[in-house]
């Protein structure tokens, strides 16, 4: 059964949401304690939502401090009408995008014979549950782009399905029906 591959959902906190939304509009008055309190509350959220979307783990700490930095750049623009969660993981998916389109008009070299065994060699043996992570990431991996952004978002995020829809740009069913078409595939993936 799938429960038994994938970590317990997060339960959604208002009080937490809040609490950082009120931290980033602090922050837009330049207040430093704000703005370390916002970036420390939502650094985790970022990096694994990136690290989901990314297809290069080199680039996750990359990308995520991207998204940080686009954020506080704009953070005089953020009026609290969302949640600074929802506002801060949109600015992510626009980063990963952003990525994506990079590379694909300019495409790097591997400096090395056989790359997937440089690869296979990077990877940490021995870990607890290091296989069951890797065989996540290869089911998760396998999803369409858009249920597995949806998926990542609800199911690991812990995201509503509202703030979903507002992260991906789309309307709250079609964000409901790729998180349902997901759970499908996994399942069938895992039987």
């Amino acid at each position: 059964m799938i429960t038994s591959v994938l970590p317990a959902r997060p339960a959604p906190d208002a009080t937490r949401d809040a609490s950082i939304t009120a931290w980033a509009l602090a922050a837009r008055s330049g207040d430093p304690a704000a703005v370390d309190a916002f970036v420390r509350a939502l650094h985790r959220d970022v990096t694994r939502f990136v690290a989901h979307l990314c297809a290069d783990p080199q680039a996750v700490d990359d990308l995520a401090q991207d998204t940080f930095l686009r954020a506080l750049g704009s953070l005089h623009l953020f009026e609290g009408r969302c949640s600074a969660r929802s506002w801060l993981l949109t600015i992510a998916r626009r980063a990963v995008v952003d990525s994506h389109r990079y590379a694909a008009a300019r495409p790097r070299a591997a400096d090395v014979p056989d790359w997937q065994l440089a690869v296979e060699h990077a990877q940490p043996h021995g870990l607890p549950g290091f296989e069951d992570g890797v065989a996540l990431l290869d089911l998760l991996a396998a999803l369409p782009d858009e249920r597995r952004e949806a998926f990542v978002l609800t199911q690991l995020l812990g995201l509503p399905y509202a703030e979903a829809a507002q992260v991906s740009d789309c309307a709250v069913g079609t964000v409901r029906s790729r998180v349902a078409r997901a759970r499908a595939a996994l399942q069938d993936q895992l039987s």
